[in-house]
């Protein structure tokens, strides 16, 4: 308990008593469930503790300056607590939530004067923010993360500078330092907490709408066409969604963040029916306007399980996948409420989802992807469509996200973006200009380019009784901003990342406004300072507009493309020309200056099975199209390193070509081959091109390629002694002192090994996968999967990787102008390869399961090529395998 080892510290620095100390308490969250009925209770108990081994600490020490921090550990699904699964919970809001109280009850017991008026020498403070140490997982942005984590610390010790910009990079580690004007350590008198936000969200405007419209009867007898629907028509709302449906927030009238977790359903933009339109502006309100006996509205304050919860079946934290499960629930709700004639009622059935898809699309982006997130909407739609009579569906577009990141790029605004950075992860962390925030933009476009593109397929228009229409108005958004630039906190909730009731009031006035509007010609720009005036049905155009009444045609599907004939890529490098003279050193090499190619390695270099259709053909040896050294046909065709200098160089010597060895130039490798094999390859590489006359073996710049130890790897639970990674390394340095010492004019590539757990997950139901696969890889592949087996060969795994970057760069091959070994590191954390439907992606591997197949080879020279163009130090550590045709990187003037 923290008491405990309050009591163990303070024996242990008692005989310190004139050294000024500095005590770290850390205050752990993730004992409590974030959830749980009594979690008021734990936090109180919590506090009581941190506040008894406080008074330990200050009975005992002396010059003592403490800080407590709220720790926690971020988990994608914490299922700690039987709550925690409810489906209906979202867990991270939970979880926020939990922090944030604890936060505050820590502050409210920490301003009281007994922690640092008593004595001068002791005194204790609580750090602005917790610290939220993200998922532990293999990849390189964890120490990142644990970097970023170790600053906040030191910063939050430090007084608070002025104007203090959020931090939202984390490729970059800035340190801040104490200034001449703020020199001290922070203390709650040096620096006292501004318990005021310096933009409250105090604001109670009138939230009604007048209505203009004067014609607000219903059509003369009840249509039968979706087409000729009026507002007076609709009998039935209903609503589906996430948080922003189920209204978390929209009322907290106070700055209060802990009100984020109220659901105000009743408030919500297109399902919610508290009071009237003259206070309240909800699409369902405007209805009423027009038809006093509509229903389906949700009312008051509560979760989906509430039961005036009503057709709002919205669950926060909400994403594609539960979009299905909520539309059945809705139907079985309508079918079986005596307040609905379910065959005869029309309804408006509106769908908002994607926000919580695109905030968590950095941590798997295939399973996020536009494709993935449109087909889980798809599924839901084609229920409504096949079950749902007389309905219109209004599919909100995504709206555009990104905007949100300025409430929290000016901190004098007083957002609490830890707070939103555990809610919307993907969506803060990236930097301002960076690729990574350029992709979040492309995204959330194609999101919407692919809900639009679903809808024009004509899918939903299939009778006259239903139809589904885009309504695209908060496509582009723009911030409503204060007079002095600023973004306006008061269209927001508390966390300033959901929205308040002034941006839901502009909301259901757009949405309605989109219903009026005709297909094709919808309003898709949202500014919320400018304001939105109600539009109304006109006698030319009384109704509620689909693609049939707009006279709008639909642009049918994409052709389909044509299928994929070759694995090869479209070059557009401008700058192809070699070095004005030919260049001394290995550092001042351009592409078109390599003379001569080579490779040294195992059956993937020998391009075993790449182009195999049976298992007759895998022991083939398809060399010309091996990704580093095959020179069948052209680019064009066939990917590999070769094929792409002879963009630069045509007269380029060494490729591989054909099957077999035949024309093998000097492809050395061997299938089966170990790194104890490579020193015996690298001296027949040397004596072959001493001896080929092509071939000017002091002047010709070349390119050696050096990739091998799967079968280390794969035979290393049966040979550990000879198989050790120091083994490996003494093999490799052999290889590399005989080229360093013999051969002129040479850069080599040195691969480091793949990450071999991956292949683990490649599965395909043939002969070859089913029963070949485990035996080429025994160690890997037949190891149980939480055994210490694994475990070992992982390490392993590891180990080689570290043993190649310490030989590579450990100043070794550093003395010869003429001579370079660089590390490729693109296999390090190897990204299994995915189809579209996320699952591993078997056509990148030949017929075993094992090898790859020439997909797989033509992906690798790119890695490979493009990797050669990245500084060392920056080079990309995966592969994500997209084997677009556009993956070749070109070098740049500078």
């Amino acid at each position: 308990s923290l008491l405990e080892e309050a009591e163990e510290l303070s024996l242990s620095l008692s005989h310190q008593v004139s050294d000024w100390k500095f005590v770290l308490l850390f205050v752990p969250a993730d004992s409590m469930c974030a959830c749980s009925p009594h979690v008021a209770a734990d936090v109180k108990a919590v506090v009581q503790e941190v506040e008894a081994a406080l008074q330990l600490l200050q009975k005992r020490l002396h010059h003592t300056l403490v800080h407590v921090v709220v720790w926690s550990t971020y988990h994608q699904q914490d299922n700690r607590c039987d709550c925690m699964r409810d489906e209906s919970i979202n867990q991270r809001l939970h979880k926020a939530t939990l922090l944030k109280t604890l936060q505050d009850s820590l502050s409210h017991v920490l301003e009281n004067p007994k922690w640092h008026s008593k004595r001068v020498d002791f005194t204790s403070v609580l750090q602005s923010a917790p610290v939220i140490l993200g998922p532990i997982t293999d990849s390189e942005n964890t120490l990142s993360d644990i970097n970023q984590l170790a600053v906040q610390l030191w910063t939050n010790l430090l007084q608070p500078s002025t104007g203090q910009a959020e931090v939202m990079d984390s490729s970059v580690i800035t340190i801040p330092c104490p200034s001449q004007e703020r020199p001290f350590l922070r203390t709650q008198k040096n620096s006292p907490t501004e318990r005021d936000s310096k933009a409250s969200t105090l604001t109670d405007p009138v939230m009604g709408t007048e209505i203009p419209c004067t014609d607000r009867s219903p059509s003369p007898t009840t249509p039968t066409s979706v087409h000729e629907l009026r507002p007076g028509d609709i009998k039935v709302v209903a609503a589906v969604g996430d948080s922003l449906t189920a209204a978390n927030g929209v009322g907290a009238k106070a700055d209060n963040l802990l009100l984020v977790i109220n659901q105000y359903r009743g408030l919500s933009w297109s399902i919610g029916g508290d009071e009237n339109i003259t206070t309240v502006t909800t699409l369902p309100n405007i209805l009423r306007e027009f038809n006093p006996s509509l229903t389906g509205f949700s009312e008051g304050i509560g979760n989906v399980d509430s039961p005036k919860a009503f057709l709002n079946q919205a669950v926060a934290g909400a994403k594609s996948g539960d979009m299905a499960r909520q539309v059945r629930i809705l139907v079985d709700k309508m079918k079986n409420d005596s307040r609905i004639d379910f065959h005869n009622d029309w309804k408006v059935i509106t769908m908002f989802i994607g926000g919580n898809d695109i905030c968590d699309f950095c941590t798997d982006s295939v399973f996020f992807s536009p494709r993935n997130v449109v087909g889980r909407i798809r599924q839901a739609l084609d229920i409504l469509h096949s079950e749902v009579p007389r309905a219109i569906v209004n599919l909100v577009e995504l709206l555009n996200i990104v905007p949100l990141r300025d409430l929290h790029r000016d901190n004098t605004l007083g957002c609490p973006t830890w707070f939103v950075s555990l809610v919307c992860p993907c969506i803060l962390k990236p930097k301002e200009g960076s690729s990574e925030l350029q992709k979040i933009n492309d995204l959330n476009k194609a999101y919407q380019h692919a809900m639009r593109e679903l809808i024009d397929s004509g899918r939903y228009d299939t009778h006259n009784n239903f139809t589904v229409v885009v309504q695209p108005f908060i496509r582009e958004i723009f911030l409503p901003t204060l007079e002095d630039g600023r973004p306006d906190r008061s269209y927001f909730s508390p966390d300033c990342f959901h929205l308040g009731q002034k941006a839901h009031t502009l909301m259901a006035r757009a949405l309605w406004n989109n219903m009026l509007e005709a297909v094709g010609n919808k309003t898709f720009t949202q500014d919320f300072t400018a304001g939105i005036d109600l539009k109304c049905p006109s006698e030319t155009n009384p109704f509620f507009r689909t693609a049939v009444n707009s006279n709008y045609t639909f642009p049918g599907p994409r052709p389909t493309p044509a299928p994929v004939t070759n694995w090869g890529s479209d070059f557009s490098c401008v700058n192809t020309a070699p070095s004005n003279s030919v260049p001394t050193s290995a550092h001042r090499l351009r592409p078109a200056d390599i003379k001569v190619v080579a490779a040294v390695g195992d059956s993937i270099t020998a391009g075993f099975g790449a182009k195999a259709k049976n298992l007759l053909q895998l022991r083939t040896e398809y060399r010309g199209v091996s990704w580093s050294i095959g020179g069948d046909k052209t680019l064009e065709t066939v990917t590999t390193l070769p094929n792409i200098l002879k963009k630069f160089n045509p007269k380029i010597k060494g490729m591989s070509k054909g099957q077999g060895k035949r024309q093998t130039g000097f492809n050395m490798a061997v299938s089966g081959a170990k790194i104890s094999g490579i020193p015996g390859q690298v001296r027949r590489l040397i004596d072959t091109m001493k001896n080929d006359s092509t071939v000017d073996f002091e002047k010709d710049w070349k390119l050696v390629t050096l990739f091998i130890g799967g079968n280390d790897l794969c035979q290393y639970c049966n040979d550990r002694a000879s198989l050790s990674p120091q083994n490996y390394s003494h093999h490799m340095m052999t290889s590399l002192d005989m080229l360093y010492k013999e051969v002129p004019r040479t850069i080599v590539n040195v691969l480091e090994i793949l990450e071999m757990k991956g292949l683990r997950r490649i599965k395909r139901d043939s002969l070859g996968c089913n029963v070949l696969q485990k035996y080429v890889c025994p160690c890997f592949l037949l190891a149980g999967e939480d055994s210490t087996e694994l475990a070992e060969v992982k390490r392993i795994n590891r180990e080689l990787q570290v043993e190649t970057e310490k030989l590579v760069y450990g100043g070794r091959y550093d003395d010869r102008e003429d001579f370079a070994v660089v590390g490729q590191p693109f296999f390090k954390n190897t990204i299994v390869p995915l189809n579209a439907d996320g699952r591993p992606d078997a056509t990148y591997f030949s017929e075993d399961c094992f090898h790859f197949s020439e997909r797989g080879h033509a992906d690798m020279a790119a890695a490979l090529w493009n990797n050669m163009l990245e500084p060392v130090g920056k080079k990309q550590t995966y592969n994500n395998f997209t084997n677009a045709r556009n993956n070749i990187k070109c070098p740049t003037e500078v």
